[in-house]
């Protein structure tokens, strides 16, 4: 079998951190395109078949063309079920997009955990988005001064056609100083994971250290959050711990002990207690439960 065309994926993450962004056709690059991936780039995928998209602690049926946003704060693995999958990917760090627009763009709804990762595409957006793809492709090729201005210009016309497919309730409009507080600790909150590495253990476990962290008084954030997500801070701290504590569970080896530490808690015992209060079982039965 021929294989001058199939990258590793370790050669293929040297490449794309030099050049911060990478499109490719998937019939090519395979291999990459459904590997488990928390590296430091977003992915956008326009693919056509039937797959299953684990994304977090949930799983999507895909089937026909849909459109796929990847965080890197999120972690989500790619099953592939039927023979005839084809498509495109183009993967981009935060700074190869980064303009003075493009920050409400990575925070929207399309990016979000508890978003919407997943849009199902129509015939003819298919054909127009194909086309930007490969305007990507060709134009990565060239050696035009200016082509990363130009590829950052189809990724974000990508990244609009999208938007405007999403319900305007999706969308949280920051007009005052408790949406912007709430914004700004669910940034933080997100920044705290995924958790690469079970040696250094998350840091910021609780409301009070968050309010540490954005020198705010406790009490003046926890009521900008439960005003605007009708949520406690406490609960969505916890609501993310679990979100990451499954996904750990699900695609790691790592044992019970290293995930508790990796996740702060200072003895197993304690996370088997969190995990148990928030959702019934308990580690070691969710793992196998998995199987």
């Amino acid at each position: 079998m021929e294989s001058k065309n199939i990258r590793s994926v370790s050669e293929f993450n040297n490449e794309l951190k030099l050049k911060g962004f990478n499109v490719f056709q998937i019939e090519s690059d395979g291999n990459v395109t459904r590997n488990y991936s928390r590296k430091d780039f977003y992915k956008i995928c326009l693919t056509t078949g039937k797959s299953i998209i684990h994304y977090a602690d949930k799983s999507f049926n895909a089937e026909g063309t849909i459109l796929f946003f990847g965080n890197p704060h999120i972690p989500y693995s790619w099953e592939t079920i039927s023979t005839s999958y084809v498509g495109y990917t183009c993967l981009f760090s935060e700074e190869f997009l980064k303009s003075d627009r493009s920050e409400s763009l990575q925070n929207s709804s399309l990016f979000k955990i508890g978003g919407t990762p997943i849009l199902e595409i129509s015939e003819p957006q298919r054909e127009f988005l194909n086309t930007l793809f490969q305007k990507m492709i060709d134009e990565q090729q060239t050696d035009y001064a200016y082509k990363d201005d130009l590829i950052r210009n189809y990724v974000n016309l990508i990244i609009h056609e999208a938007l405007k497919m999403q319900p305007s309730e999706n969308y949280i409009n920051s007009n005052n100083a408790q949406s912007r507080i709430a914004s700004v600790f669910l940034e933080l909150l997100e920044r705290q994971f995924p958790i690469e590495t079970n040696e250094r253990p998350l840091e910021l476990k609780t409301a009070q250290d968050y309010s540490n962290a954005l020198s705010l008084h406790v009490n003046y954030l926890n009521r900008a959050v439960k005003g605007v997500t009708g949520k406690s801070t406490t609960t969505h701290i916890s609501e993310r711990i679990i979100s990451e504590a499954k996904a750990l569970l699900q695609h790691t080896d790592w044992n019970i002990a290293e995930i508790a530490y990796a996740l702060g808690f200072e003895y197993p015992t304690y996370f088997n207690n969190f995990f148990k209060k928030n959702t019934g079982t308990n580690p070691k039965k969710f793992r196998l439960d998995l199987v």
